[in-house]
């Protein structure tokens, strides 16, 4: 039984050769904890950073199916790249909805097209309360917050982020808006030093008395309470990112099949170990499918009902895909505990997953409080 299959692309500007590059610069930026930068200017050489943008406006028009297949085999050689690359991509495929079945935003995907801009997301710290404070002055605001988390900050041309507002009337708001990052105020915290996921460049980003204009400003809605805005970002955005996370746990599973060729004899145990495996990588790959399923190909409904199922499924594939990964660990025994193993960083590289917004037991709370209701 074959378990793995790379997927199907005949994309030119993706190939193996640019996988095995990837591979090649994985375990010296993990070592370093330094962005992959190498990796990103290859893919800003094929022009993949404008791959879901529609071909009339310069992009590629890549199916969103085939972008979560993209996703997936570059897990299979470096995830923090994988990684990075999902949280453009997620920003982008937003932003193709929105042209799509709202006819707005055409000038904003010319632009990530013709000059294939990096766009970051600071959605980590921008659920439904949002954090830092904006402040109103002429013509526009300013923006004070730090947003953690913030994948490829290093590189990027532009967050898409928000803040609260205490408006005239003592409501609160969360205003929706971009922020170049080469503007005034804007910094970057050298505070990316973590256990996984290493090669990201998440920097925090730190807005201090940021000018946001009133132009600017994409979406007003109140704080601490659902916004339809989030059933397009939940459908479009956990596929892409669990695509990340199912390519890991193959990768996992493709390590401990090689080995398990070369050991089975010797430890008979291996074949049940390989087949628990294997219950776990359908479970998070068959669930991982349903999720682009429900995103189907942008022609979704905005339905909260979508983006709870969503949610649980996201919550349901990380937890699969580090049960894969984990076991794969005690597969291999004691030699996967070694660092040049490649299991040892895609172990800590899968612990990532459970990060994502929504956090199971906040996933957990939301789906409930929706049934009840």
């Amino acid at each position: 039984m074959k378990t793995l299959t790379r997927p199907n692309t005949d994309r030119s500007t993706f190939t193996e050769t640019l996988l095995a590059s990837f591979k090649k610069r994985a375990s010296e930026a993990d070592r370093e904890g330094s962005f992959v930068s190498e990796n990103y200017k290859d893919l800003k050489t094929h022009r993949l950073f404008s791959a879901l943008i529609p071909k009339e406006f310069g992009g590629l028009g890549m199916p969103y199916s085939e972008m979560c297949q993209l996703v997936r085999a570059m897990a299979h050689s470096c995830g923090s790249t994988a990684l990075a690359f999902s949280m453009h991509q997620h920003l982008v495929a937003a932003a193709v909805w929105k042209y799509k079945h709202k006819g707005v935003g055409e000038a904003t995907l010319r632009k990530v097209a013709e000059n294939q801009l990096v766009l970051v997301s600071t959605g980590a710290r921008d659920w439904l309360g949002s954090n830092g404070e904006l402040k109103q002055t002429e013509g526009g605001y300013r923006l004070s917050a730090q947003k953690h988390f913030a994948s490829q900050s290093v590189v990027g041309d532009i967050a898409i982020t928000s803040a609260p507002y205490l408006n005239e009337k003592g409501d609160w708001k969360v205003l929706h808006f971009p922020v170049p990052l080469n503007a005034e105020g804007v910094s970057l915290m050298d505070d990316w030093d973590v256990m996984g996921m290493r090669g990201t460049g998440s920097q925090g980003i730190v807005f201090e008395h940021v000018f946001v204009p009133d132009t600017a400003i994409a979406l007003e809605r109140n704080r601490d309470e659902f916004h339809p805005v989030w059933n397009v970002v939940l459908t479009v955005a956990m596929p892409l990112i669990m695509s990340v996370y199912v390519g890991l746990a193959e990768r996992a599973m493709e390590l401990v099949i090689a080995k398990g060729k070369s050991n089975a004899r010797k430890q008979e145990h291996l074949k049940f170990c390989i087949g628990k495996l294997n219950n776990h990588l359908v479970a998070a790959q068959t669930q991982w499918r349903a999720m682009y399923t429900l995103t189907n190909e942008f022609e979704f409904d905005l339905e909260q009902d979508n983006s709870a199922l969503m949610l649980s499924l996201k919550t349901n594939v990380a937890e699969a895909c580090k049960q894969t990964v984990g076991d794969a660990m005690e597969s291999i025994g004691g030699q996967s505990f070694y660092k040049k193993n490649e299991l040892e960083r895609i172990f800590r590289d899968v612990q990532a997953a459970a990060f994502h917004p929504l956090p199971k037991w906040n996933q957990y709370a939301f789906t409930g409080e929706k049934l009840l209701a």
